[in-house]
């Protein structure tokens, strides 16, 4: 599943997250990061459409919003898609303005370090939840190797080894078993062993994959987990 959009129930509170992290993010660089994150939150709630992620506005509008000239809006959209941060949909053409959409798997990936200042509420709600702790019992496991991800080169299966090496309890718990299955089209699909894994995963941890997958393969935009 692609990462979950700020759409539904819980929709205020995660436009809120995104663009608190943004500002924090923004907050501990230099005045050149700061102004560009700000045109971008700016552009985000004054012409982003949440539900259909897409920002369909021509460079002369965003420059009077902005209060620059449209060389400079050129020029600052080439930076934010540098960053992988907005994503060209559609070029634009005649008597038609470009349109983008937000990787937000990108966004959290590059904001994810300004989390902790915000607060551990915060932290933890970006993060999700940690992996249940297993059940204590009398009986005495004796330790044993995580086996290493496969070697064959593919995005998933270095992926995996970053994911085991960043947090090897959370590998094992949850990520160890999934499977790829296909990827077209820059969709990378997983498979989980159940239902409620796939489910409990692309809850909670899709952005972390995504995040990874992206790191390793910049052509992946999206991911599905389904179950077996």
């Amino acid at each position: 599943m692609q990462i979950v959009r700020p759409v539904g129930r819980q929709a205020a509170s995660r436009k809120y997250d995104l663009l608190t992290a943004l500002g924090a993010f923004a907050c501990q660089g230099d005045k050149h990061l700061q102004r560009l994150v700000l045109r971008l939150i700016t552009l985000i709630v004054a012409r982003y459409n949440w539900q259909n992620d897409e920002i369909t506005v021509g460079q002369r509008e965003i420059a009077a919003l902005w209060s620059v000239d449209e060389r400079t809006v050129k020029r600052d959209i080439a930076r934010l898609r540098a960053l992988g941060w907005l994503v060209q949909k559609r070029a634009a053409v005649r008597g038609r303005v470009a349109v983008h959409g937000l990787d937000l798997a990108a966004i959290l990936a590059a904001t994810a370090p300004a989390w902790p200042a915000v607060g551990p509420d915060f932290l933890d709600r970006m993060q999700g939840p940690a992996a249940p702790a297993a059940t204590p019992t009398n009986v005495v496991a004796f330790p044993s190797a995580l086996p290493a991800p496969p070697a064959d080169g593919a995005p998933w299966s270095r992926a995996q080894a970053r994911l085991m090496a960043e947090d090897p309890a959370l590998y094992a718990a949850w990520f160890r078993h999934l499977a790829e299955t296909g990827c077209t089209g820059g969709l990378l699909e997983l498979s989980a062993p159940s239902r409620f894994h796939a489910t409990f995963v692309t809850t909670h941890h899709s952005a972390r994959l995504l995040a990874a997958l992206r790191r390793e393969d910049a052509t992946i935009r999206a991911l599905v987990i389904t179950a077996d």
